[in-house]
């Protein structure tokens, strides 16, 4: 397996997240989550932002803030 190949645990979390959200989007209907109705209260898109940070920071905590 290459190094590219390797994939640790933060970027698997969020490959099964995307692959939900992408799932929800095909069920609801749509191509992107800012038109659904539901996109601030939705917490499979919230989890999906988190495993996103989570990722980039491997998980030593820190947050984005808005």
């Amino acid at each position: 397996m290459s190094k590219e190949e390797i994939k640790d645990e933060w970027v698997i979390a969020l490959e099964k997240k995307l692959q939900e959200l992408k799932e929800c989007q095909i069920k609801e209907g749509l191509n992107s989550c800012m038109k659904c109705p539901k996109v601030l209260e939705c917490e499979l898109r919230a989890s999906y932002v988190k495993a996103v940070y989570s990722s980039m920071n491997k998980g030593s905590g820190g947050g984005f803030e808005f």
